[in-house]
């Protein structure tokens, strides 16, 4: 074994300046690629509510549409379990060309689906098995590309090269809405028509591209050196999870920064546009344009906060980043209704809306199943008032009591849409948000606010992440906390924050969500996690 370690650490110290480069890019921009194709979902969602889940109401389509989009992070963990194994058992690099195909390919299927209205309930279910099959392609793809790169990486740049590995996510996210905005324009009124499948289609020539980049890549030295001394592991998942030490650090892994990391990022960057489209009344195509600013401005700080980590250590910026989620997360959400909608949010100040009615009338608005009716005149006003984008407190009513709906000075017995939509335009609500009432320069601040935070908790994470496991079985052990953390914490953010707000009212009750993570995140790595930056990824 120390001849292995030594090999090891000369083939490493030997790689070229060009050589690092050509690593870095190549790994970085096919995966830039694949998190585009992932991202896409997103970006449409508003518009893939209406056209694969059209035989329910437009707040449950619209839930629906989130849980298509979280069930392709739902597999993500058993794609690292898939990929991670073929990773370390036959290589990265075949690893990275199977990943890359399988994510091009069911992307592209997608902007030829058929309809609801073509084809019926086939739509959706064949919708969410090509969602299902991007995340098992994007379970495989990160840890790949994370141990790829630190494999080469000298000592005391790790955190710097896989910096620009961390970046990736946002850029596919930014390259996805680049290219939502172009669809938009070149399609017109017809964008929820056909436009909308523009961007799916173009990943068929996206593809191309990254399969020629993963075809010119070299295997992994350190791959390369261990399979030729025969160490490869036979058996890279036992080895992972059923050995009490590793497991343990797996455990701390997920619970201490990839669990924390992920609401961080998915909160910045997907549910923000949520929040701005769905609860401020945002105008689409302003909200994706700041954005994507946003964007621009935020990500070269995981590269930042990456070499940063080089130098000061991983465990100080992710748990600052952690903190910083916890305490800010509510002033800076009510800071962007201020800023994103003001007359919504004067509205509410000077005609509270307040929703009065037995609970027994009332039901939480989450069917997974599609079985449940919201038919009551309780359930019929909220789900009127959440399509409306519009705020609101719920008050017990004694049992049996009709519900009241209190807007400003005006009380409106039963379900009235009529009398309600003339309350809401007299009390000041507007329809939408204005457009030119927008303070775009605030908006943008707080949102890269937003951004830096989750680029502190993930600009360093490929780092510690590589260098808490052994290189036999590096691939999956890391692959599998960090698709858990970014599948299921991460990835169930936008459909349950949505779905406590439908519930409660309160368009910034789902942020409890992210904050509740994040706080537990910190507690357990302020107490569990170690500093990773001096190890020798060799000797782990």
């Amino acid at each position: 074994m120390s001849d292995y370690i030594q090999e090891q650490g000369t083939a490493a110290s030997t790689v070229s300046r060009r050589e690092e480069r050509k690593i870095i890019f190549a790994s970085s921009l096919g995966t830039v690629f694949e998190w585009y194709d992932f991202f896409l979902y997103g970006a449409l969602a508003a518009v893939i509510s209406k056209q694969f889940f059209a035989g329910v109401n437009d707040t449950t389509a619209f839930i629906f549409a989130l849980m298509a989009f979280a069930a392709g992070f739902l597999v993500r963990p058993f794609g690292a379990l898939v990929f991670g194994r073929l990773g370390d058992m036959i290589g990265r690099k075949y690893t990275f060309l199977v990943t890359i195909v399988l994510m091009g390919l069911s992307t592209f299927a997608v902007g030829l689906l058929p309809t609801y209205a073509s084809i019926g309930i086939a739509a959706p279910i064949i919708l969410v098995v090509l969602r299902m099959l991007q995340g098992l392609a994007l379970g495989g793809e990160y840890g790949g590309a994370a141990t790829y790169v630190a494999e080469h990486a000298p000592p005391g740049k790790r955190g710097f090269h896989t910096g620009f590995i961390q970046s990736t996510a946002t850029l596919g996210l930014l390259l996805s809405l680049v290219v939502v905005l172009g669809s938009r324009y070149i399609s017109g009124d017809q964008f929820e028509a056909w436009g909308w499948r523009l961007p799916f289609l173009l990943s068929i020539f996206l593809l191309a591209i990254s399969t020629w980049i993963r075809m010119s890549m070299e295997e992994s030295p350190a791959f390369v050196k261990m399979k030729a001394q025969g160490k490869v592991s036979k058996s890279p998942i036992r080895e992972s999870f059923t050995s009490w030490p590793n497991l343990k650090v797996v455990l701390t892994a997920l619970f201490s920064i990839n669990a924390g990391q992920a609401v961080t990022f998915y909160t910045a960057q997907f549910y923000v546009l949520f929040f701005l489209t769905q609860m401020l009344k945002m105008d689409p195509a302003q909200a994706n344009t700041l954005l994507i600013i946003s964007v621009v401005i935020g990500a070269p700080f995981f590269v930042f906060f990456g070499w940063l980590s080089d130098r000061v250590g991983r465990k100080p910026i992710l748990m600052i980043g952690l903190l910083l989620a916890t305490v800010l997360y509510f002033p800076m959400f009510k800071a962007l209704s201020h800023y994103a909608n003001p007359q919504i949010d004067a509205a509410s100040r000077q005609a509270p809306i307040v929703v009065t009615a037995d609970p027994q009338g009332c039901t939480f608005q989450f069917d997974p199943v599609g079985k449940a009716r919201f038919d009551s005149p309780c359930d019929k006003v909220k789900t009127f008032l959440v399509k409306q984008g519009l705020p609101y407190s719920s008050v017990d009513a004694p049992a049996g009591s009709a519900v009241q709906v209190t807007i400003g000075e005006q009380r409106i017995d039963g379900f009235d849409e009529a009398a309600m939509r003339s309350a809401i335009e007299q009390a000041g609500y507007p329809a939408k948000a204005d457009p030119a009432s927008v303070n775009q320069v605030m908006v943008v601040v707080l949102i890269v606010a937003m951004i830096l935070i989750a680029t502190m908790t993930y600009g360093p994470l490929a780092a510690v992440m590589v260098e808490l496991f052994p290189t036999r079985i590096r691939y999956t052990s890391m692959s599998l906390p960090y698709h858990i953390g970014n599948g299921w914490f991460g990835g169930f953010l936008p459909t349950v924050s949505f779905a406590l707000v439908v519930y409660t009212g309160d368009i910034f009750y789902g942020l409890w969500y992210p904050v509740l993570i994040t706080g537990v995140s910190l507690v357990v790595g302020l107490f569990c996690l170690k500093e990773t930056k001096d190890v020798d990824i060799d000797k782990v």
